[in-house]
């Protein structure tokens, strides 16, 4: 009976293992931890120079606001943040800003949905008119779907923009880490703030099969991760390369990148 008791037991804890492991937390759609989907949040500003909007964002950061900026399709700049869980909380925060005269008009973002690969095609089109992602989220050059090809895609149009994350609030290495953060949100997706912190989360890929819009770490090992980019194809990436530098593509054969890669990360 002790022996059939202890055979019970082995079998009831190697199923809980196999059904509460990493495997089982990893996918955004899982509830991961340290990565959830973005809820609803404000737009402001429609800027023709980039620097009026790095102001805006930096403005806001320093009231606590955990705000960014973005070139839209349309080539003008705005600046994004929130993470509210319904509609009408957005709208209370953003005529909140207005009275305090931190903002002016706003636009309130949908949340994008859980997952756009698996989202079936009815319900594609059941979302309600005001749901407007073509100004802030580029089209896969695929009719894919794919979140991995927005995201690349979303990261390519910073291209050339001079970035600065929280202007001269933040440490050193942040500015690298809030960009590709920056382009997550756009995609609905929260990922950690930090580089390191953000290679704890998503599922490991090889350097082979890397794709579209998987994260690339860079550091001296897992545990001195400073530097991380977007995968856009080709064995290219986009990062921000240093503090107040513009947002640039580079090649992951660089021997520079090469010596220093860790490892990637997918999310989607």
């Amino acid at each position: 009976m002790t022996r059939l008791c202890s055979v019970v037991w082995i079998v009831y804890f190697t199923l809980m293992l196999a059904t509460t492991g990493c495997a089982a937390q990893r996918k955004v759609t899982a509830g991961a931890a340290g990565i959830s989907r973005l809820g609803y949040s404000i737009q402001v500003g429609a800027f023709k120079e980039v620097g009026n909007a790095e102001r805006l964002a930096a403005k806001l950061q320093v009231k606590g606001i955990d705000a960014f900026y973005f070139k839209k399709e349309d080539g003008v700049y705005a600046v994004r943040f929130g993470d509210f869980p319904s509609r009408e909380e957005a709208k209370r925060a953003g005529k909140k800003l207005v009275a305090e005269k931190l903002v002016g008009a706003f636009f309130i973002a949908e949340p994008r949905p859980a997952s756009i690969r698996k989202t079936k095609e009815p319900e594609l089109r059941q979302l309600p008119p005001a749901t407007v992602h073509a100004p802030t989220i580029p089209k896969p050059r695929a009719a894919s779907g794919d979140m991995g090809e927005i995201a690349a895609r979303t990261a390519e149009r910073f291209v050339g923009i001079p970035y600065r994350w929280g202007g001269d609030t933040v440490v050193d290495g942040m500015d690298c880490s809030g960009f590709v953060r920056a382009v997550y949100n756009l995609c609905g997706v929260n990922i950690p703030r930090t580089s390191r912190d953000q290679y704890k989360v998503g599922d490991q890929v090889g350097r082979d099969d890397l794709k579209d819009g998987d994260l690339v770490f860079f550091g001296e090992s897992e545990e001195k991760i400073n530097h991380v980019g977007i995968y856009v194809g080709n064995g290219r990436f986009v990062h921000a390369p240093r503090r107040g530098d513009d947002i640039k593509v580079s090649a992951l054969d660089e021997n520079y990148f090469t010596s220093r890669f860790v490892g990637a990360k997918r999310y989607f």
